[in-house]
């Protein structure tokens, strides 16, 4: 059976037992409540402020009482549980009656509610727990006291064997499409990890590079978007079933307080990273556009301009992820303070005036940034050069707005603010050269040296393997100096970036083999002492 055929059957077989089970009980869902928190808000109002907040039985909002912010919370505690001992009065006695009822005068009511021979009394209201407009405090408490009477009723119905049954059904079907829908979802994001793009710096053109990264990007996007619609289909699903239940719905309601603030500040999050995300595939996007109007302005890129656009895109495109990472990030951050309870006006008072502070205080740090940014602006070097800066030099892996970090030939990370560097040495801008200086030894034929060097040269540059890093033919400049080990020949290969150093080892290997057969003297360390003194006092003697 195929994946296709397998996924079909899956959907009809839900769609029967969808038809069989739940079509009979499907209009009994009830919704998630709808809750009203103001008595657990941690503010700095005032607390003779009026407000208004639900009192729940069975995790459901009966009615709503007003009173100040200080007595509301103990006021509907204490009406809650009173309302929990009727109900458990109620739900024992299988044939008592119950009758609400609303005694007093307009500027007073008492709510007592009466199980059978036993009444127990629920609260007091006054005028201001009268609703807006033209309601009077008796039709007000008749109001409450139906309601009250309806929830009642209404928890010894869900407390029926014949309800709890289907509800129980109502929940396999909700368990059941959980079930289905995630695995759906899991395929789908194994086929995403499957497919999804890996960026390599080693790609064949800067194009495709770019290509590579906006891939990725908006892949890394969707997948975290399936993840997100598995959790919340679990979360909201094991919710709803809690919901469905009126011994689990309590419990419900907690989870939905308790978690309020934490899924507000994970979806502020995950909408941040999203943005992070789809902003660097557009920032891909923007410079794949740039590149291709440079393809099309030039035809061809040569291969030294080709390098140098892939090595200041490379550049670029690490600055701007940085920017708008922490331009996301800081209104998530703001965001998520206000989600919070913290007032953000104070706090982005206090900060321009700390920045003004620290503005004085780090004026290196200004210097840095400028001067960072003056590098990259007018292509001094970026990433992937390799450069000499002062004493120092290695190649470029991170450069940005504050510092500059090398790698040098033993492995070292060495960091240099960018106010340090005055004098850059590029050595990998545009093209390179391979400098080399041949020592012959002085019993050699300076001539044939010469031939022997140029015919080494000549064959390297119609090498198939070194011709596309060497970019011009080779040019030997002639004698250079008299050393200590013999005379020097100085020769010049113009390479690509970076490859200067391999076709320089690549020469020696070929001239050391060419100038054994040839047997071609090479130097070796050697004095000459003179004992002219010595022999003119023995002549005298």
């Amino acid at each position: 059976m195929t994946k296709k055929n397998f996924l079909l059957w899956v959907l009809i077989s839900t769609v029967i037992f969808i038809n069989l089970f739940a079509s009979p009980v499907w209009a009994q869902l009830p919704l998630l409540p709808k809750l009203n928190l103001e008595t657990l808000k941690l503010d700095s109002d005032s607390t003779d402020t009026a407000i208004s907040a639900c009192v729940y039985l069975d995790g459901r909002c009966v009615f709503k009482l007003s009173d100040q912010k200080a007595d509301l919370g103990q006021r509907i505690k204490y009406t809650e549980e009173k309302l929990a001992d009727i109900k458990s009065v109620y739900l024992k006695s299988n044939h008592a009656r119950l009758n609400v009822s609303a005694q007093g005068d307009q500027n007073k009511q008492s709510l007592d509610v009466a199980v059978g021979d036993k009444k127990i009394p629920v609260l007091t209201l006054d005028s201001s727990d009268v609703a807006v407009g033209d309601v009077n405090l008796e039709s007000q408490a008749q109001q409450i006291a139906d309601r009250i009477e309806t929830g009642l009723e209404k928890a010894k119905l869900e407390r029926q064997p014949i309800f709890l049954l289907k509800q129980a059904k109502l929940s396999a079907v909700v368990l059941l499409l959980m079930v289905l829908i995630n695995f759906v979802l899991l395929r789908w994001s194994k086929r995403l990890t499957k497919d999804k793009v890996t960026l390599s710096l080693d790609a064949e053109s800067l194009s495709s590079q770019l290509e590579q990264r906006k891939t990725f990007n908006l892949k890394e996007v969707q997948h975290r978007l399936l993840q997100l619609t598995q959790i919340t289909i679990w979360v909201g699903g094991m919710l709803l079933i809690l919901g469905l239940f009126p011994d689990t719905r309590l419990t419900q309601l907690w989870i939905v307080t308790i978690l309020r603030i934490p899924l507000r500040l994970i979806v502020v999050v995950w909408i941040c990273y999203v943005l992070i995300r789809l902003s660097f595939a557009a920032i891909a996007r923007i410079n794949t556009v740039i590149t291709g109007k440079a393809f099309t302005d030039n035809y061809v890129l040569s291969p030294d301009t080709n390098h140098r656009l892939q090595v200041r895109v490379n550049t670029f495109s690490r600055l701007f992820r940085g920017i708008v990472t922490c331009f996301w990030a800081g209104i998530a951050l703001f965001i998520s303070l206000t989600i919070i309870g913290l007032n953000i006006a104070p706090l982005l008072a206090g900060a321009g005036v700390l920045g003004l502070a620290f503005s004085f205080a780090s004026q290196n740090l200004i210097k840095d940034t400028i001067n960072g940014l003056l590098i990259i602006l007018e292509d001094q070097y970026a990433v992937g050069d390799v450069v000499t800066i002062g004493e120092v030099g290695g190649l470029v892996e991170n450069l940005n707005l504050r510092i500059t970090q090398l790698r040098d030939g033993e492995g070292r990370l060495i960091t240099i603010p960018n106010s340090s560097v005055n004098i850059v040495a590029n050595h990998s801008n545009g093209w390179s050269r391979s400098d080399l200086k041949i020592h012959v030894a002085y019993q050699a034929d300076v001539d044939r040296a010469i031939a022997l060097i140029e015919q080494v040269a000549t064959q390297m540059y119609q090498d198939c393997e070194c011709r596309d890093n060497i970019l011009e033919p080779p040019e030997v400049l002639g004698v250079e100096d008299f050393a200590e080990r013999g005379f020097v020949i100085r020769i010049w290969f113009k390479t690509e970036p970076l490859k200067q150093w391999d076709i320089s080892r690549e020469f020696r290997r070929r001239l050391k083999n060419a100038f054994e057969a040839a047997d071609m003297p090479l130097p070796i360390p050697q004095q000459q002492i003179w004992l002219s003194r010595f022999n003119s006092l023995q002549d005298e003697k």
